[in-house]
């Protein structure tokens, strides 16, 4: 019978019939199976699979184990203070671009992503403009990049073309010293900005390092490292163009804390409402407040003697200035006095507190 079986299955299922056996036990069919599943050796074909490694294109694909690396990019919803500030820098902008270009200029915030900094890089569409900028108090950098396409309708307006006609393009040839200069002057309103833009949340100054028009050249952290992308639209009549601003996530570590927190207005965070509401409550509140005549130290043995009548001498002087304590913390020093039968106290000045240690 078994015979019979044989001749009716083509190659293809022969040959998969005898791997299956070979992994089943074959002729060691005593073999525990998971001695006979460890022998087991996988081959190219099976190892680039796994890796997500496309044999006949020579590319990796987004399948295997490939997907779980880039799925532990950071996702920038998890920092919400990121799209208000960018929001704001829209608005910003808006403003300082007209004043630039004495021309309508509508800002549309088109995209925030997360992606890696080697990616982002290859994908840049050249000729462009990659400015370097370094926020000083964070001690770090990020990139702003500005397409052909704006840099060419920035240039035409500045220089007094047309309006409404579209910018002659000339393709195949570097920027001239005068489109540097005059695309260093966007850059420098933009991160004047984005500075403003991020103010309320935490003082921050941005400054131009340097422009790249090579990629390779524009390398301010390591290619697996994630990072923000802001792709900004600038529109200017029949012209447009984009602003692409990258910052790494390590640039905004000093500022991750804040960058958590909701949006609750334009404080930022903070709530005016119920800060009024707490400080007008604690005003109100019952302190207990406790004047210290004097201290000693005795011994167990002799406070168990102690009996009414006994006697404590203590160190202070009726002129010294006494201490004032709320709870354990030291409030004022004081005289102690009279006043119409009752034990008076002077508050003669502030105890400062002591610094927090770092």
């Amino acid at each position: 019978m078994s015979d019979v079986k044989d001749k009716n299955l083509s190659g293809e299922e022969a040959k998969m019939m005898a791997e299956w056996e070979a992994m089943a036990g074959g002729e060691n069919a005593g073999a525990p199976k998971e001695a006979a599943a460890d022998s087991r050796i996988l081959d190219q074909t099976e190892i680039d699979s796994l890796l997500g490694f496309d044999n006949e294109t020579g590319k990796g694909s987004k399948t295997g184990i490939m997907e779980l690396i880039n799925s532990a990019l950071v996702n920038y919803e998890r920092l919400p203070m990121l799209d208000i500030v960018f929001d704001r820098l829209a608005r910003l902008m808006s403003t300082s671009l007209r004043n630039l270009t004495s021309d309508n200029v509508e800002i549309s915030l088109d995209h925030i992503s997360s992606v890696r900094f080697g990616d982002y890089i290859n994908s840049i569409p050249l000729p462009a403009m990659l400015s370097i900028f370094k926020a000083e108090e964070w001690d770090d950098y990020g990139l702003l990049v500005v397409d052909s396409a704006l840099i060419y309708t920035l240039v035409d307006v500045l220089l007094g073309g047309r309006r409404g006609a579209s910018a002659l393009r000339v393709e195949g040839r570097p920027y001239t010293t005068i489109e540097t200069k005059l695309i260093e002057r966007l850059v420098h309103v933009v991160l004047n900005d984005l500075s403003s833009a991020f103010d309320p949340l935490s003082p921050v100054s941005f400054r131009l390092d340097r422009i790249e028009t090579n990629p390779r050249f524009a390398a301010i952290t390591q290619s697996n490292n994630a990072g923000v992308l802001v792709r900004l639209r600038i529109d200017m009549g029949d012209r447009s163009g984009r602003v692409e601003i990258m910052i790494p996530y390590a640039t905004l570590e000093p500022v991750r804390e804040l960058l958590l927190q909701m949006f609750m207005g334009e404080k930022f965070g903070r709530d005016s409402i119920w800060e009024s509401h707490l400080t007008r409550e604690l005003y109100q509140t019952d302190v207990h407040l406790s004047a210290i005549l004097g201290e000693t130290t005795v011994s167990l043995d002799e406070m168990v003697n102690w009996k009414p009548g006994s006697i404590v001498m203590l160190n202070t002087k009726p002129e010294e200035l006494i201490e004032m304590r709320v709870g354990d913390s030291a409030m004022f020093m004081a005289k102690i006095g009279q006043k119409k039968g009752h034990v008076a106290i002077s508050i003669e000045e502030y105890v400062e507190a002591p610094a927090a240690e770092e």
